[in-house]
C-alpha cells in the first residue's frame, strides 16, 4: 500500500506558470535567426522532446555543434525573458498550492528553467512562501530532468525528511514522468501545453486537464 502524500513536487513552466505561448514565441525567435518559418502551439506540442537539442536539430535539419547550442540557448532565453510580463500563474495555481498546504504536506518546485531566472520570478509572482525548495537549472541546459530529480529528492530528505514513496510529482511534460519514475516517485501529468494529451496518456500515469483535477489525482494516488 502506498504511503500518504507528504510532499508535492511541482514543475513550474507550463504547470504552475502559464507560459506555453511565450515558449513558442521564443522558439520562433530562434527559428527566425536561422531563416526558418515559425511554428505554432500545435507543432510544438506534437514535436517537443528532450533532450531539447534534438527538438531543435529536427527543425534546423542538422546536428548542433556546441557553439550552435550555446547561441541557440541564449537566443531562446533572451526571447523568453523579454516576454515575462505576458505570463501569469495558471488558473487555480494558488488554489491548489493552498490546498496542499492545508493538508500539512510540504511543496517544492523542480524546473529545467535557469535558476537565476526561476528564483526571482517565483518570488515576484507571490507564491514562494509555499515552497521549501525552489530548484532551477544551475548547470548546462538541454539535458534530462532525471538527474536533477535525484538531487532534489536528496535535499528534501535532508531538509524535511520526506522519502520518495511519500512524494508525488505534478508536471506537464513527458520528461516529468520519466524523472519521477527514475526516482520511484508517483506522477500526475497536467495537460498544460508541452505535449498533446494522447502523448501524455501513453506514458501510463494519470493525466488531468486542470490543476485541481491533477491535485485530486495526486492526493488520491
Amino acid at each position: 500500500m502506498r504511503r500518504p502524500v507528504d510532499h508535492v513536487i511541482w514543475d513550474w513552466n507550463g504547470t504552475l506558470y502559464d507560459d506555453s505561448h511565450v515558449v513558442v514565441a521564443a522558439v520562433n525567435d530562434v527559428l527566425a535567426h536561422h531563416g526558418l518559418p515559425s511554428i505554432d502551439a500545435d507543432y510544438y506540442r506534437t514535436h517537443y522532446q528532450r533532450p531539447v537539442h534534438r527538438f531543435y536539430e529536427a527543425m534546423i535539419g542538422r546536428p548542433l555543434l556546441d557553439e550552435d547550442w550555446q547561441l541557440l540557448d541564449q537566443l531562446f532565453h533572451d526571447g523568453y525573458a523579454g516576454r515575462i510580463p505576458q505570463i501569469a500563474l495558471t488558473a487555480d495555481a494558488e488554489l491548489v498550492l493552498r490546498r496542499v498546504a492545508d493538508t500539512g504536506a510540504t511543496q517544492s518546485v523542480l524546473s529545467m528553467w535557469r535558476h537565476d531566472g526561476l528564483f526571482p520570478v517565483v518570488h515576484a509572482i507571490g507564491v514562494a512562501d509555499y515552497f521549501v525548495e525552489i530548484d532551477g537549472l544551475k548547470g548546462a541546459a538541454g539535458g534530462s530532468k532525471s538527474e536533477k530529480m535525484a538531487q532534489h529528492l536528496q535535499r528534501l530528505a535532508e531538509t524535511v525528511g520526506v522519502l520518495p514513496d511519500s512524494v508525488v510529482m505534478i508536471g506537464d511534460a513527458l520528461d516529468d514522468a520519466v524523472a519521477a519514475e527514475s526516482a520511484g516517485v508517483r506522477c500526475v501529468l497536467y495537460n498544460g501545453g508541452s505535449h498533446h494529451r494522447p502523448a501524455l496518456e501513453a506514458v501510463g500515469v494519470p493525466v488531468a486537464d486542470t490543476l485541481v483535477d491533477a491535485l485530486d489525482l495526486a492526493l488520491g494516488s
